[in-house]
């Protein structure tokens, strides 16, 4: 059944952790004020947008004097990338809501969440507190971290707690940075990886997942950057979270809600790790030239070459989807797009579930930062999927911790700072039992023919 959604009235508050949430939480606000007519330097309304600025209550809130603030906290246990925020966006976020420790986690999962996180949880809290409190219809959170580090692991687990214990049924989506295959940051991603993930297996909420690897290439390759910046990546992923929240800011025939990402692509508690693709991925520069039609666009969000995860498509099959079409697309179009992408022999599904398709259809273009002269695509389509496939990105994951945690190696660091070494050991039992999981999944059972759900 169709359903005419307006926007509005359904708050989200952006929360964003450690240095990577942080910083992606800086290309997404960039480009929810630009989708939004306001000025990213200090909240005020432009009054020559360009776009449909539809409903901006979900995102911002408005002062007295006419200025938007963004429904937003950005923590980190270290101040310095919060600081880097406050020079770029000068008078768009409110102090109150930046909250900053004296004190990093150093990379190490233990002390953000036995040592400096616990020291830190409450001023985070208080923050988190005060944005919520200011909603009148609050529909859910919206995290950006990162699993590998200090912060985004350990700190995190501690926020997750506490909000699962102060709003139990509020939605939560996280948009996490998975430890990428050749691309490291730090040599201890895998002990926060797996600790993280552990600790938080139980939650049945959504953490879409890439890594920077697969966004660097597809930087690369499809937009044709030579050497991509973390805000190139950032960027790329705000487009995605932006999307996800497209039903809540605009009109729409087809309204997908927080909690519908949920209840659509976690078939069991354990398995609620979607990846995502977007498309079209076109340099700049040809922007205003690219026609793409529906179902061409469709087919393309299902192409490895769209990854912005590291994963084999061919190793696994598809769990359930949802599709987020922006633009000039139509119900019918939609239908015979997907219908495409089913008959497809390179793209399979798991014969067990009886929807395969979430479809939402929100009817304002997607906005694209281009400098001093932003434009817009005439449609684009965001895809979050669960696949088993990503089994092997976890087992790869597992084999670094493994031979790391065999060699005993940095074990002293987390133990020192109040992890016991048994944790390591029931992490790994953790890890294990999810890969099993996704093996469980792709058994086949006889299912409805009926697969779609517009």
């Amino acid at each position: 059944m169709l359903r005419e959604s307006g926007g509005g009235n359904r708050e989200v508050v952006g929360v964003a952790v450690g240095q990577a949430g942080v910083q992606i939480a800086g290309a997404l606000w960039e480009l929810l004020c630009l989708e939004h007519g306001i000025q990213a330097a200090d909240g005020a309304k432009l009054d020559d947008s360009p776009f449909d600025v539809g409903a901006v209550d979900p995102c911002f809130w408005e002062t007295s004097k006419g200025k938007m603030v963004p429904r937003a906290v950005l923590t980190d246990l270290e101040p310095s990338v919060v600081d880097g925020m406050k020079r770029y966006f000068p008078d768009l976020f409110h102090p109150d809501c930046m909250y900053t420790y004296k004190e990093d986690a150093a990379s190490n999962f233990a002390r953000g969440r036995f040592m400096v996180g616990r020291s830190a949880l409450e001023g985070a809290m208080d923050s988190i507190r005060r944005q919520a409190e200011a909603c009148s219809a609050l529909q859910g959170f919206v995290f950006t971290h990162s699993f590998g580090g200090g912060t985004g692991s350990g700190f995190m687990t501690l926020l997750l707690e506490r909000l699962a214990q102060d709003y139990p049924s509020v939605t939560i989506l996280r948009f996490c940075v998975f430890p990428s295959p050749r691309m490291s940051t730090a040599v201890v991603e895998p002990y926060n990886s797996v600790l993280h993930a552990a600790a938080t297996m139980d939650n049945d909420h959504c953490a879409f997942v890439f890594d920077n690897e697969a966004t660097f290439n597809l930087c690369v390759n499809k937009l044709e950057i030579e050497r991509p910046t973390y805000h190139d990546l950032n960027t790329r992923v705000a487009q995605v979270i932006a999307s996800a929240t497209a039903s809540l800011r605009f009109p729409g025939k087809l309204n997908v809600d927080m909690a519908d990402f949920s209840t659509n692509l976690v078939p069991s508690r354990r398995l609620h790790f979607p990846v995502m693709t977007y498309a079209p991925v076109v340099p700049p520069d040809v922007i205003r030239y690219h026609q793409q039609s529906v179902c061409d666009m469709t087919t393309d969000s299902f192409d490895p070459s769209a990854q912005m995860a590291t994963y084999g498509q061919e190793n696994g099959k598809y769990m359930p989807c949802c599709l987020i079409y922006r633009g000039d697309v139509t119900h019918s179009e939609a239908l015979t797009a997907l219908n495409a992408v089913t008959d497809k022999s390179s793209i399979q599904f798991v014969e067990w579930c009886p929807k395969k398709f979430k479809v939402g259809i929100s009817s304002t273009r997607p906005s694209v930062p281009n400098g001093k002269y932003p434009i817009t695509l005439p449609r684009s389509v965001c895809t979050f999927a669960n696949t088993t496939a990503l089994k092997d990105s976890w087992i790869k994951l597992g084999a670094k911790f493994k031979a790391m945690f065999e060699k005993r190696a940095f074990v002293h660091w987390y133990t020192g700072a109040g992890l016991e070494e048994g944790e390591f050991c029931d992490a790994q039992e953790s890890l294990a039992q999810l890969i099993q999981d996704y093996k469980d999944a792709e058994g086949e059972t006889d299912v409805p023919d009926d697969d779609l759900e517009m």
